[in-house]
């Protein structure tokens, strides 16, 4: 079973058990289960290796990883940092600003598309900073909480990939061949990456239409007849400032720790610019090291505010632990799936697909597309994915001046995130659903309309890309298909 198809079935499996199931828990550690048996099967190791397999090169070894363990951690401050500005009063006060200022319900989700845009240096830290900061907001606008993870989840990788300064330009960079500006191989594929490009287009198509379809339109049918309830404000002595001077300092928190895990503060002077800083960086590091460290700042701003106690602040921490435990566990069995599927072969079998796809050669960017989606989506990580294609897409153009070689590497990472856009089992995905405090698996369902729409047209482009060797005419024309799409949705809603 290891190095084919039988590699992805214990992904396939658990995330079609929770999509029929809607019950997230049980369908990861099932795919789980079914990795490990196929391992013990083909490794003739029998009960104890299959034990061990799912325990100790699992379960364990995922959650003793380093980088892991800086993602949980990570995780779980942020948890506290928004438990603190709520206790504050932090973010009652930003909604009920933010609702004289923002008066319509597309301004809120413009608001929401803006800010997520605007934090671009990490997608973990865009997941939940930009809902912690916008939920009160389209709350008071009737916007459903799965419309706030869909504009979440959009503006986080999409962002991040199209992103020169960010943690996913350094590990793009980080998988370019010896030889190879990894830099400016990230830089040149941007204006080919369509499906991240569309993306933004498609959420501000959705909006400024004001059309919905899908799983999507139910949900914000039903938040829009709660918001019709008017509730009374609740009383509170936090200010503005105590929601906006605390995420200030986690952004730039975040990017010091980001830039200091890169070796920008070396006293022998290795890196001496911001770009070589992010290149190098361990976004793991960075974020646990910055957000721990804005954690601190906070504490002692609101005892010096008087709008919070130090007891009070420190009962913050297990309420904030606690919220963040339901993505903790969807991330860590997350996690050891991932596992299971790498112990099978799966980046193999995928690898082997690509080079035989050599024939096709104007169709082979649309090709490496739909791969990059399957096999993203199958094991939830667009690093992982990246990392295994982008280098046989480099070995396969070997030619600089080939102009189908930076498409088939674009279409690699643009394939990566929309994979990883529409997997349950993503940690990107999960995140977007811890922040914007949204069922996981409703968030799952009222997404995969949008981003499989997204998703068809990418491909055209890309077909399209393969044979004008531009990125203008296939975004024109996907942009052109998008609004299409959104006018037929608008003229059928019922």
């Amino acid at each position: 079973m290891i190095g084919t198809f039988w590699a992805l079935i214990p992904a396939i499996l658990a995330i079609a058990l929770a999509l029929i199931f809607k019950e997230v828990y049980s369908s990861l550690f099932a795919g789980i289960l079914i990795g490990g048996i196929f391992y013990a099967i083909s490794t003739a190791t029998g009960f104890t290796g299959f034990l061990t397999h799912i325990f100790n090169d699992g379960l364990v070894a995922q959650l003793s990883d380093s980088y892991n363990a800086g993602i949980l951690i990570f995780l779980v401050v942020l948890g506290i940092m928004v438990v603190l500005m709520n206790k504050a009063g932090g973010s009652a006060a930003f909604g009920e600003w933010a609702k004289k200022l923002i008066k319509t319900k597309a301004g809120a989700q413009i608001a929401t598309i803006i800010l997520g845009i605007l934090i671009f240096i990490d997608d973990y830290f865009n997941c939940l900073t930009v809902g912690s900061v916008m939920r009160p907001v389209t709350d008071k606008h009737g916007l459903s909480r799965e419309k706030l993870a869909y504009l979440i989840d959009s503006t986080a990788a999409p962002i991040c990939i199209i992103a020169p300064v960010s943690s996913w330009a350094a590990a793009v960079a980080g998988f370019a061949g010896e030889g190879e500006n990894g830099f400016t191989l990230f830089c040149k594929a941007i204006p080919f990456n369509f499906y991240a490009i569309l993306t933004i287009i498609m959420m501000f198509a959705l909006v400024l239409m004001k059309v919905e379809f899908g799983a999507m339109a139910k949900f914000e049918k039903a938040a829009q007849i709660i918001n019709d309830k008017d509730e009374a404000p609740a009383e509170s002595k936090g200010k503005v400032i105590d929601l906006v001077v605390p995420i200030l300092i986690l952004i730039i928190s975040c990017v010091i720790g980001m830039l200091y895990s890169g070796g920008f503060f070396n006293k022998d002077g290795a890196y001496l610019n911001v770009i070589e800083g992010f290149s190098n960086s361990d976004a793991s590091v960075g974020l646990a090291l910055g957000s721990f460290g804005a954690l601190i700042i906070t504490v002692f701003f609101y005892m010096f505010r008087k709008v919070l106690s130090f007891s009070g602040a420190m009962a913050c921490i297990p309420e904030g632990f606690k919220a963040m435990v339901p993505a903790i566990l969807i991330l860590v069995l997350a996690w050891t799936l991932k596992g299971m599927t790498d112990s099978l072969g799966a980046k193999e079998y995928v690898a082997g697909l690509v080079t035989n796809a050599q024939g096709l050669k104007s169709f082979l960017p649309a090709i490496i597309f739909v791969i990059a989606c399957g096999l993203a989506f199958a094991t939830g990580t667009s690093w992982g994915t990246f990392g295994i294609l982008i280098p046989i897409c480099i070995a396969a153009f070997p030619n600089v001046a080939d102009p189908i070689r930076i498409i088939s590497i674009s279409a690699c990472m643009a394939g990566a995130v929309c994979g990883d856009h529409c997997s349950p089992i993503s940690d990107t995905t999960i995140m977007s659903s811890a922040g914007a405090q949204c069922n996981h698996v409703n968030h799952v369902a009222t997404q995969l309309p949008y981003a499989l729409s997204t998703a068809i047209i990418s491909f055209i482009c890309y077909i399209v890309a393969g044979f004008v060797h531009n990125a203008v005419v296939p975004l024109i024309l996907g942009a052109a298909l998008i609004c299409v799409m959104c006018w037929f949705f608008k003229k059928n809603e019922n």
